[in-house]
């Protein structure tokens, strides 16, 4: 492979290359992530959920190409995963400050603490798909939390 499309997968899967901080790359990540979500959010829920359709094939494209250039599994350099894991985490809920800030830290907890089936993709699960499942849990259980946040202050 061209050592451009290397860059290219690498400067992609690294988030920007946040995924290189010396201090907690995940977390780098998901702060690029919420650059992203800002970016390209649109409250249209057939919108929303085909950019996220489409960024978790990529993710999971990326991250397999990428784990094969730095020759490492699920390296904690790829960060492509966290920025799709905060996609979900905001789907369908408000746009606000409170909620992308609740939803950092819900979605960075989950994500550190893989609950079930998090967990089984994380260990499991080799290549893309596995560094990418995990964190769709993740997301998952972090916008449940920010649902029921949602409902239980609207109501």
């Amino acid at each position: 492979m061209p050592s451009f499309f290397k860059r290219v997968i690498l400067f992609v899967a690294t988030g920007a290359y946040s995924g290189y901080s010396p201090i907690a790359p995940g977390t780098a990540g998901t702060l690029v992530g919420i650059g992203i979500y800002l970016i390209i959010y649109n409250p249209n829920p057939f919108i929303y959920t085909t950019i996220a359709l489409f960024l978790f094939f990529l993710a999971v494209l990326i991250s397999d190409k990428a784990e094969k250039i730095l020759v490492e599994n699920d390296s904690k350099h790829i960060v492509i995963d966290e920025i799709f894991g905060f996609m979900v985490t905001m789907a369908f809920v408000p746009s606000s400050l409170l909620y992308v800030v609740l939803g950092f830290f819900f979605f960075r907890v989950f994500d550190i603490l893989k609950i079930f089936p998090a967990n089984f993709f994380d260990k499991r699960v080799k290549n893309g798909y596995g560094i990418v499942l995990d964190d769709l849990f993740a997301g998952i259980y972090a916008n449940l939390l920010l649902q029921g946040i949602r409902f239980f202050s609207v109501n």
